[in-house]
């Protein structure tokens, strides 16, 4: 107690907690625009109206660059939203992506930029729901492994039934402001690389890390599951951000 946590903790948490940009793997594969953010799920360049709701994976948190204007949403010119509509060209673009959203916001506060002539939705949400920060710190600052083990199954009962629920009224409440729209959810990445070394001794164990993306997974799975029902197309980044979690050699 009275040890502030490894300066990695607040950057994983956050990770956890939907703060990285999603878009950070776009730069390094910017030529296949819509291949890398909607795996084949884009609409026609350069038409339509598209809107981006969504927490920080959305509004691009972790890049270091974001619009003033923003404020507290922090949203980025380098995030995928605002980099797809510069390369395609919609015929108009509404970016309410804000960073630490949960779906009470998106139905408070972003639902409302839809309209029934929207033509593209994106969004990331339900890892601020999910509470994954809190769940990283005591898999980080707990003395046992069976802990972080109780920690994390309890995160994803969570995703199964309480979450799933809140999904579903928010992808409605989507489909009901949007409903002609091509709707993409993107999923969200695992955080951690589980080689059995790590070069920081204050990460997690390899056991804790693999519960850890499991968590993720879970919640990756709940997501897929409630947003496909609503006819909408699941974004996996999974693969994207495979080789560069907190352990790997490229993080």
């Amino acid at each position: 107690m009275g040890k502030r946590p490894p300066k990695w903790v607040g950057r994983a948490a956050t990770l956890l907690a939907g703060v990285f940009g999603v878009a950070m793997a776009v730069p390094s594969t910017a030529s296949a625009g819509q291949v890398t953010i909607f795996n084949g799920a884009a609409p026609a360049t350069g038409a339509g109206d598209y809107v981006a709701l969504g927490d920080s994976y959305s509004s691009g948190v972790g890049t270091g660059v974001y619009d003033p204007a923003s404020g507290a949403c922090a949203r980025s010119p380098l995030s995928y939203p605002p980099l797809w509509d510069a390369e395609h060209h919609p015929a108009s673009f509404e970016f309410v992506a804000c960073s630490g959203a949960k779906t009470a916001d998106v139905l408070a506060n972003q639902i409302s930029a839809l309209q029934p002539a929207t033509d593209l939705v994106t969004i990331t949400i339900g890892g601020n729901d999910a509470g994954f920060g809190p769940v990283l710190q005591t898999c980080t600052a707990a003395q046992s492994d069976s802990t972080c083990i109780a920690a994390v199954d309890a995160a994803e009962a969570f995703d199964r039934s309480v979450l799933r629920d809140r999904l579903a009224r928010t992808y409605a409440a989507i489909r009901q402001a949007a409903p002609h729209a091509q709707v993409v959810v993107l999923g969200y990445p695992r955080v951690f690389d589980v080689a059995p070394s790590c070069a920081d001794p204050r990460v997690p164990n390899v056991a804790r890390r693999t519960k850890l993306n499991e968590g993720a997974d879970v919640l990756d799975g709940v997501i897929q599951s409630v947003s496909q029902q609503f006819g909408f197309y699941f974004g996996d980044v999974r693969d994207q951000f495979a080789s560069h979690g907190v352990c790997s050699a490229d993080p």
